[in-house]
């Protein structure tokens, strides 16, 4: 398995490898020369950027940026692939931050790229693979369940800390404390920053560490007790408001995915 220590002092404008961490893993706050692909086989990882938060699955991708501070956090084992492209690359200008699924093309183009040695010219074919990788992650549809942070430094501790603990049952009234504000500056500032309210805010964090949780084979009704449900009724119907499926319809499509690797 090709690794990321492996790699040459100056590779191809593209190149990729496979790699595992472990579960538990930090992969502090750091940025690369190049963009990055990652597409995630099994397991489960957040990663933070400045601004916001995602949480990645089995068959999901995310494309950073070159020069993008980031952070990734193991949420389980987790088996990837990675992707780097050379800075200024046809088509990567425009490209931002993205998640995203791995369509079968997308992935077998990154297989293309990753059986290549780290010292492969890039002759006319894998140009033309390249692009095509490019144009593809510009088409593919981008999925919405990110979480951003507010600008403000005492709301950003405040979701920072949630978002850690999604679970948590704290009522608004500790969390404005934690943030050093009476009640009603933090309720108006949390909704002119994030466009919607602090409980609004919160359940959405639920919901998508919900979807991760799933995703790597936990119960739907261990999930929703876990982040402060009463019963997993209530948590479907919050699911299902939320990214327009049942959470059983996510856990039948990411048994499939499995079965599929």
């Amino acid at each position: 398995m090709k690794r990321t220590a492996d790699l040459p002092r100056h590779p191809p404008p593209v190149v990729g490898f496979a790699d595992c961490y472990m579960g538990g893993f930090v992969d502090g706050l750091h940025m690369h020369d190049r963009a990055q692909l990652s597409i995630f086989l099994s397991g489960s990882v957040t990663v933070n950027t400045q601004d916001a938060s995602f949480v990645l699955g089995p068959g999901q991708a995310m494309w950073i940026p070159a020069k993008t501070v980031h952070q990734a956090t193991c949420r389980t084992d987790l088996v990837f692939q990675v992707v780097y492209v050379e800075e200024g690359f046809k088509g990567t200008e425009q490209l931002a931050c993205k998640m995203f699924d791995a369509s079968s093309l997308i992935r077998g183009l990154v297989d293309e790229i990753i059986a290549m040695t780290f010292h492969f010219a890039m002759d006319e074919r894998m140009s033309a693979i390249a692009r095509l990788l490019v144009d593809e992650i510009e088409r593919a549809p981008r999925i919405a369940d990110r979480l951003f942070f507010p600008s403000d430094s005492r709301l950003r501790r405040v979701c920072e800390a949630i978002i850690a603990q999604p679970g948590d049952c704290h009522d608004i009234d500790y969390w404005a404390r934690e943030a050093g504000m009476a009640r009603r500056t933090f309720t108006r500032l949390f909704q002119q920053e994030m466009g919607m309210g602090f409980a609004a805010w919160r359940r959405r964090v639920r919901v998508v560490e919900a979807a991760s949780r799933i995703a790597t084979g936990q119960s739907i009704a261990e999930v929703a007790f876990d982040l402060g449900y009463d019963n997993a009724g209530s948590f479907s119907t919050m699911f299902h408001r939320t990214f327009g499926v049942a959470p059983r319809k996510l856990r039948l499509s990411s048994q499939h995915q499995t079965r599929t690797e």
